[in-house]
């Protein structure tokens, strides 16, 4: 089972936004069963909040549910528990690997590192772009899934 985590600074626009969009296209590829997806913020500032109104109702535009997600941290523990860690910039990726005291097994990476144009996701929370976050994390999910399909073979 591949077993991967989302991060951003607060957990509650890009992460679980990638988070419920990477489940929804693993049950639409019906294979539910060869993956575990969570999603978890850098910070502390928005533990137990739900995803932010905006990026719920972009999720919802496209048939998404991420009803009872709360924001949580980080913590070391991730790395072992998880295959992959995503980050959504490059600043994500510095507090993850503060966090996680390294990345010694290369577990880490930015979401759209796996697509034809590596950049950071900018965060919604202040561009207020929140539909270019989903086709972001689309984009980057898919390109996600379709290595992970790669690396089975």
């Amino acid at each position: 089972m591949k077993k991967i985590l989302f991060v951003c600074h607060g957990n509650i626009c890009r992460s679980p936004m990638a988070e419920f969009i990477m489940k929804d296209l693993v049950r639409k590829a019906g294979r539910e069963d060869e993956f575990y997806i969570e999603s978890a913020a850098t910070s502390t500032e928005e533990i137990g909040n739900p995803v932010y109104p905006p990026a719920k109702r972009e999720l919802a535009r496209h048939g998404i549910s991420c009803k009872g997600k709360a924001a949580r941290q980080m913590t070391r523990e991730d790395y072992k528990r998880f295959d992959l860690l995503i980050g959504m910039e490059t600043w994500n990726i510095r507090n993850m690997l503060r966090i996680t005291g390294g990345d010694a097994e290369g577990k880490t990476h930015r979401l759209l590192d796996f697509t034809a144009h590596p950049a950071d996701i900018p965060d919604p929370w202040y561009t207020d772009r929140f539909e270019e976050t989903w086709n972001a994390c689309l984009e980057g999910c898919k390109a996600l899934l379709a290595r992970c399909m790669e690396q089975k073979k």
